[in-house]
C-alpha cells in the first residue's frame, strides 16, 4: 500500500505518522511532503529514515492508495483537487472542504457509512467537534438532542507549532490577539457579524452535517487557554424526552472512542497518548430533560490525526 502524508513535518502531520504506526496500518511505501522550506527534512517511521519531499502539483498526480493532508486550508484547496482528479483518495484535516455539500464530513464511529461507494476528498471535522460528538451520538440516537450549549477551553497546540511557541516563549507579542501566558482569550478565529466566531460556527455547522439534523439548536463559546495539549469542553444538552441517568452512563460506557469516568475526573495534563474522548462530572441539567458533563480529549490525536487514520482504516476495511 502506498500512502502519502502532506504536511508531514507539522504538529498533526507527525502525529499522523505516529497513529499509522500505532494502528498497524500495513504500508509498502510511505511518501512524505512538506513546503519548500521543510523539504529535505529527515523523518523516522518505524525505524526507517524518510526524506521529506517538496509538495508539487506533479507529485499529487502520482498514484497513491491514500493521501493524508494536514497542511492548512490554502494548501488543501490547491493540491487536494489535483490529487483527487488523478484518482486518489484524500483525507483532509483542514477546514477547506468541510462545508462543501458534495464532500463527506466524517467521524467513522458516527457516519462512516458516508464513505461507502465513495472516492475523492474526505473532510476531517474540527477538533472540538469530534470530541464532543463522540459521546453525544449514542445519546442522540436514543433520545433526540434538541439543544446544545458548549464552552470550549482549547489548548495552544490547536494553533500548531506557532501556538505552542507563543505559550512557551512568554513574549508579549504572539500569534494570539492578547497575551496567552496566565490568561484566557474568549475568542478563537474571526469574529463574524452574528457575534459568534468562525470557530464557534464550525461546531454548529459540523454537528448539523454529521448528525444529519439541522433542527438541533447550538450555541458555542470557544476560549483559548494556556494549556499545551488537550481541549476541554463544558457541554449542556436538552433532549426530547426525560431520561434515566443510569441509562446514559451505560450508553457512554459502551460507546466506541469514549471513556466514561463515573467517580473521577480527568484534566488535559493527564491525557497522555490516549485516543479517547473522556466524559466525567456527568449530571442532570436544570430538569429531567437536560444533561451536563465535562469532556476532555487530546486535540492532536482525537481531534485530528487519530480520526484521520480511523477514516483511512475504515476505507481499507471497506475495500
Amino acid at each position: 500500500m502506498r500512502i502519502g502524508v502532506v504536511g508531514a513535518t507539522g504538529e498533526v502531520g507527525r502525529m499522523m505518522l505516529t497513529c499509522l504506526g500505532e494502528q498497524q496500518v500495513e504500508i509498502d511505501e510511505l511518501v512524505l511532503f512538506a513546503s519548500q522550506k521543510s523539504a529535505g527534512t529527515t523523518v523516522y517511521f518505524q525505524g526507517k529514515k524518510i526524506v521529506v519531499q517538496e509538495l508539487t502539483e506533479d507529485k499529487m498526480r502520482h498514484k497513491y492508495d491514500y493521501l493524508l493532508f494536514s497542511a492548512g486550508s490554502t494548501v488543501s484547496k490547491h493540491y487536494a483537487p489535483i490529487a483527487s482528479q488523478a484518482g486518489n483518495t484524500v483525507i483532509d484535516n483542514s477546514s477547506a472542504f468541510r462545508q462543501d455539500p458534495r464532500i463527506p464530513l466524517v467521524i467513522p464511529e458516527i457516519n462512516g457509512a458516508k464513505l461507502d461507494n465513495y472516492q475523492g476528498i474526505i473532510a476531517n471535522p474540527n477538533c472540538s467537534t469530534i470530541q464532543m460528538l463522540l459521546p453525544l451520538y449514542p445519546i442522540h440516537r436514543k433520545n433526540r438532542i434538541k439543544k446544545i450549549i458548549v464552552s470550549t477551553y482549547q489548548s495552544v497546540s490547536g494553533s500548531g507549532n506557532k501556538g505552542i511557541e507563543s505559550l512557551l516563549s512568554h513574549d508579549e507579542k504572539t500569534i494570539y490577539p492578547r497575551k496567552i501566558n496566565n490568561n484566557v482569550i474568549p475568542l478563537i478565529g474571526t469574529l463574524l457579524p452574528s457575534g459568534y466566531s468562525d470557530e464557534e460556527e464550525k461546531m454548529s455547522f459540523e454537528t448539523h452535517k454529521i448528525f444529519n439534523d439541522k433542527n438541533i439548536q447550538i450555541s458555542a463559546t470557544a476560549v483559548r487557554v494556556p494549556v499545551l495539549y488537550g481541549h476541554s469542553e463544558s457541554v449542556y444538552i436538552e433532549m426530547a424526552y426525560s431520561y434515566k441517568l443510569d441509562l446514559i452512563k451505560e450508553l457512554l460506557k459502551s460507546s466506541p472512542g469514549v471513556k466514561y469516568l463515573e467517580d473521577d475526573y480527568i484534566t488535559p495534563l493527564e491525557l497522555g497518548d490516549s485516543n479517547a474522548s473522556y466524559v466525567c462530572r456527568l449530571r442532570r441539567g436544570v430538569d429531567d430533560f437536560s444533561l451536563t458533563f465535562w469532556n476532555v480529549a487530546n486535540n492532536i490525536r482525537v481531534g485530528a490525526a487519530t480520526n484521520a487514520v480511523r477514516i483511512l482504516k475504515y476505507l481499507i476495511d471497506r475495500d
